[in-house]
């Protein structure tokens, strides 16, 4: 066996079954060929097997705890790791207790791996000095998560084959000065998470700037993604050098009030900026605050991000219905008149509570229809932008069905003007067997 998954919830081996096998294996491996082991849902009944089904060919583990796992146990059991597995390249554990002892036992653990072996440390756990030092600098670690606590300040990177850091903190973003001077030249996904109601986040987005331009990976940058329950103004305009960036997320709260500010200025600079965008999200879910985009905002994302298959952004639909039905609709900015005409790839929006009043809402349909023509799907909160969903769809049909007769028609037209008087007959017979049903509704004989 290669691979093995255990979802510990189901009891699928009980713990008498389980003392029965380590018995009988001793200290040797119950599976030898063992690769990769994944076992989730992990409580104080079944951490102390762990060990029987890992052995020296196992190079992949990923562990989720429950919450009931004692700590001492889950310590005593992780400090073996490298021991059990002296070739771990992938390690993954998830939901660990957070304590002294478990720093003590990761960080251990982690300086008895293989340097030359180790790719991927998911770990949501603060680390010695000593550890994070050699973490920092793992020849061959694509893949890292971080996470810092109080005003603890990272060691410089030296990780030359980097490719996604997850860094999760509860105080201040000092930290950022680990990655100043660091040339990452495959860096291509960043997270970053504040720990809900203590970590500062006020100006993240210039200091993650000023880092990026001193490490240089300003053009690898395709990924970057912020999760923050806090309400938040972030200034976008700092993110207006990654010209790569196809999946940008930044998330903020309106739970007290609506803090977003996006408005059509900032959607355009963005698209323009990052013309490879394949998802924007910006905010949670929109609040019901009318504040947003319009229509010249969303003409913006459809001409310069034709490769955008996922939105989230808050919307002001009276003036996008308002917009569409008036005399005359926004004209485009004059970089966006040059852009050839593509259709914008985009079949997810998501509006969440954005208001939008019931007279506008067959508008915002044609509206969005118009400028998304792939539009497949709008998350919402508030109803009636399921009404607007509808209204698409049939839309959507009744263009098909015009086209489709539209295209008849012609056809018909110049066979019509082709043909002599005595085939005339003849050939509207055959034209009208040609194109079905629906041409039959449409030609009348003539």
């Amino acid at each position: 066996m290669r691979k093995l998954n255990v979802d510990a919830s189901k009891d699928l081996v009980t713990p008498d079954v389980l003392s029965v096998l380590q018995l009988r294996t001793g200290n040797e491996p119950l599976l030898p060929g063992l690769r990769v082991f994944d076992c989730e849902a992990v409580s104080e009944a079944f951490v102390s097997f762990i060990p029987l089904f890992l052995s020296p060919g196992t190079t992949e583990i990923s562990i989720t705890f429950t919450a009931d796992a004692p700590t001492v146990l889950v310590a005593s059991t992780i400090v073996r790791f490298s021991t059990l597995c002296p070739s771990i390249e992938y390690l993954a554990l998830i939901r660990l207790p957070q304590n002294r002892a478990i720093t003590e036992a990761v960080s251990e653990m982690l300086l008895a791996c293989n340097r030359d072996t180790l790719r991927v440390f998911c770990v949501k756990c603060p680390l010695t000095d000593a550890a994070r030092g050699f973490l920092h600098s793992l020849p061959k670690l694509r893949q890292v998560w971080i996470f810092t606590q109080g005003q603890t300040s990272l060691p410089p990177f030296t990780l030359p084959n980097l490719q996604q850091i997850h860094v999760e903190w509860d105080y201040g973003h000092d930290w950022l000065q680990g990655f100043c001077g660091v040339t990452f030249g495959k860096l291509k996904t960043v997270t970053f998470r504040p720990v809900p109601g203590s970590a500062q986040i006020g100006g993240f987005l210039e200091d993650f700037q000023s880092v990026a331009l001193s490490a240089s990976f300003q053009n690898t940058l395709s990924d970057f993604k912020i999760f923050a329950s806090q309400s938040w103004n972030p200034n976008y305009s700092s993110l207006l050098v990654f010209e790569q960036m196809r999946v940008l997320e930044i998330q903020f709260s309106c739970h007290n009030g609506c803090s977003s500010t996006v408005d059509d200025d900032i959607v355009t600079n963005l698209a323009r900026a990052m013309p490879k965008l394949e998802i924007l999200r910006l905010g949670r879910a929109p609040c019901s605050t009318p504040t947003g985009v319009t229509l010249r905002g969303l003409i913006a994302l459809s001409c310069h991000c034709p490769q955008l298959s996922g939105l989230r952004i808050h919307v002001r639909a009276r003036e996008l219905g308002e917009a569409a039905i008036g005399n005359e609709p926004p004209l485009p900015s004059e970089n966006t008149a040059v852009i050839p005409r593509v259709d914008c790839a985009l079949t997810n929006l998501q509006v969440g509570e954005a208001p939008i009043p019931q007279e506008v809402a067959p508008a915002v349909a044609l509206t969005l229809l118009k400028v998304f023509p792939r539009i497949v799907d709008i998350e919402h909160a508030n109803p009636l932008w399921g009404k607007v969903m509808e209204m698409i769809e049939l839309f959507r049909r009744i263009g098909n069905h015009v086209d489709h007769a539209s295209k008849a028609r012609l056809l018909y037209l110049k066979c019509s003007l082709v043909t002599s008087s005595q085939e005339t007959h003849l050939h509207r017979k055959s034209i009208r067997e040609r194109l079905g049903v629906t041409a039959l509704a449409i030609l009348p004989y003539t």
